[in-house]
């Protein structure tokens, strides 16, 4: 039997946009035990876990929440290998990021299920969730509820440290009565430790308007050395600073690589992600970041940084030659919302090719696509594309090689 990997599907969901066919007798067939072996191998061998000798990493208190956290936390989103998720707890990493929908609910049931046996006071856990991200249900209160018993029985744990509101869209949502009852609900009743909201959009209005209400205590955000409102975005940094609020970041790696000049050659270039993390850390008002690693490999390039905090001159000229190259990372200015004649969700889009292309994770780009309810003929019917990207993403071409993703067979996306 033929077998695809990854690397290889990266092109075909391209390729199936221009009209070719995948062949179903085309399976995913990468051996589990060859995959564990090799991971366990490389746990073994204390790769992972070699810088962690020379010496501790760096810690910040997140906010007004007292939480003391190493620079380097994990974003476990990406992660399907508990053995990366043991390699990077055994290196001195203490908290840990993932959502209810994260993987289906199955990523919360790797970390529930690494962490049972594990003493409480070693680790914190942060997780997400929103009723009304796409579709605002009737009863708000007790569909978030439900989300989040949901979250604490596959991570087998009585509460978690942070509970976010996950990528709320605008100020309105932030400050939703709904949203606040119930998650000040949930921490009177001891199911949740800490309140946030993680967002990618309207950044500088959202940390504002957190402060005005007085109930956040954590903002995860997106932040990286690419983002056009950088100033604006620190001063709003700040203020949530004196007011207490503690910021970790996200999408410090700009989406992973270097945009591909024709995606299904797949020839997006690799992001040094330790020189984007040292350029993070200089900003002392971000407590933590969480790289998505899903490899040994990636594991240390993390640590690296993280035992080695110190933006260099190397570092400067890099960020510098990097900044002048088209990337995988979308600004969410919206402006193209506006543009779009069926006013597509067009960031979100942009997401998932940055998962898919940026990533090399095709099964997360078909989760994200599927939950925006779109198909593979997006743009069907829509003639001389009005969007003008103000970061130049060539919007159309780039919806073409990624809304086919849809259409393609889960065990094609292994």
């Amino acid at each position: 039997m033929k077998t695809i990997n990854r690397r290889r599907f990266l092109g075909m969901s391209a390729i199936a946009g221009a009209g070719a066919i995948i062949t179903p007798g085309l399976t995913a067939c990468k051996s589990s035990s060859q995959t564990a072996l090799a991971a366990e191998e490389a746990l073994t061998t204390g790769k992972a876990t070699a810088e962690a000798a020379d010496g501790k990493i760096e810690t910040r208190t997140l906010g007004k929440t007292g939480i003391t956290v190493p620079v380097l936390s994990m974003g476990v989103m990406r992660a399907d290998n508990p053995a990366v998720l043991r390699a990077a707890y055994n290196s001195g990493i203490t908290f840990f990021d993932t959502a209810h929908g994260y993987q289906n609910g199955k990523n919360e049931e790797m970390v529930g299920e690494f962490f049972k046996d594990k003493d409480r006071s070693t680790f914190y856990i942060a997780t997400k969730g929103n009723p009304g991200r796409r579709n605002v249900p009737d009863d708000y209160g007790k569909a978030f509820e439900e989300m989040l018993n949901t979250s604490l029985r596959r991570l087998q744990m009585d509460y978690v440290d942070i509970y976010y509101l996950h990528g709320p869209g605008s100020v309105e949502d932030v400050t939703n009565p709904q949203v606040l009852a119930a998650m000040k609900k949930f921490k009177s009743e001891g199911k949740i430790r800490h309140i946030g909201f993680s967002t990618h959009a309207n950044k500088p209005e959202q940390i504002d308007a957190a402060i005005e209400t007085g109930v956040y205590e954590v903002i995860l955000i997106s932040y990286n050395f690419k983002l056009n409102i950088l100033p604006e975005l620190d001063r709003a940094i700040e203020r949530g600073v004196k007011a207490g609020l503690g910021f970790v970041a996200m999408k410090t790696m700009v989406g992973g690589g270097t945009a591909p000049a024709e995606p299904w050659n797949n020839n997006s270039g690799p992001i040094d992600g330790a020189a984007c993390l040292r350029w993070v850390w200089q900003n002392k008002n971000i407590a933590t970041a969480i790289p998505g690693f899903t490899s040994f490999d990636l594991l240390d390039n993390c640590l690296q940084a993280a035992h080695n905090p110190k933006f260099t001159d190397e570092d400067k000229k890099y960020i510098a030659q990097l900044g002048s190259q088209e990337l995988l990372y979308c600004q969410n200015c919206g402006k193209c919302v506006g543009d779009c004649k069926k006013h597509l969700p067009i960031p979100d889009i942009m997401r998932a090719y940055m998962y898919n292309y940026g990533y090399r994770q095709p099964s997360l780009s078909k989760e994200t696509l599927a939950e925006l309810a779109l198909g593979a003929d997006v743009c069907k019917g829509c003639t001389g594309c009005a969007v003008k990207c103000p970061s130049g993403f060539k919007v159309k071409e780039k919806i073409a090689a990624i809304a086919p993703v849809v259409n393609v067979p889960d065990r094609f996306l292994a």
